[in-house]
């Protein structure tokens, strides 16, 4: 899996793999997030504002995470 670095205030880079999407954190944090549609992904790499995406449908979506670091 290959983390994209993005530019946002909140978010460091996005990877992708299989149906889980993974988040590392200006904190050095990394999230996986289980079950995730390629489509929600896509529209994550490409939204005006990562975290704000990210907060809106796939935190309040439901979908299962846990802290990988």
């Amino acid at each position: 899996m290959q983390l994209i670095p993005v530019d946002s205030s909140n978010i460091n880079a996005i990877g992708y793999e299989g149906s889980t999407l993974y988040v590392e954190f200006n904190t050095g944090r990394l999230y996986a997030y289980y079950n995730v549609p390629e489509r929600l992904y896509e529209e994550l790499m490409s939204a005006p504002s990562h975290g704000e995406y990210l907060d809106a449908h796939i935190k309040k979506g439901g979908y299962r995470y846990s802290p990988i670091s």
